[in-house]
């Protein structure tokens, strides 16, 4: 377990509701990774991520489902490609990624609390 935060600590991560509109292989990546684009409504708009989810999803089975990511890091360089968000999962029992998502549909922007 990370050391204990404040409230208004938690407060500080913008984590959102999108829907991914593309989704394509990154076999440049150094482990299995897909490239996505997330919309996040008209606020935030549309946005990239770096998944490494190639373990338990294809790119064509992403599309249209909705995600939670980080939206407000900085912009982080992976090898040729700039992630603006960070795509949220929970490893399997492997370790691999399981991403996370609303148990049914919400609006796009929707924040975490």
């Amino acid at each position: 377990m990370s050391e204990p935060i404040s409230f208004d600590d938690f407060l500080k991560v913008d984590i959102r509701v999108g829907v991914v509109v593309e989704a394509l292989p990154f076999p440049e990546a150094r482990k299995p990774a897909i490239k996505l684009k997330i919309d996040f409504g008209s606020k935030i708009g549309v946005k990239k991520s770096s998944a490494q989810i190639a373990r338990h999803y294809t790119p064509e089975e992403l599309i249209g489902r909705q995600v939670l990511a980080v939206v407000n890091f900085p912009p982080r360089q992976i090898g040729p490609f700039m992630s603006e968000v960070l795509t949220l999962g929970v490893p399997d029992a492997d370790g691999e990624v399981v991403l996370l998502q609303p148990q049914q549909e919400v609006p796009l922007g929707g924040r975490l609390f």
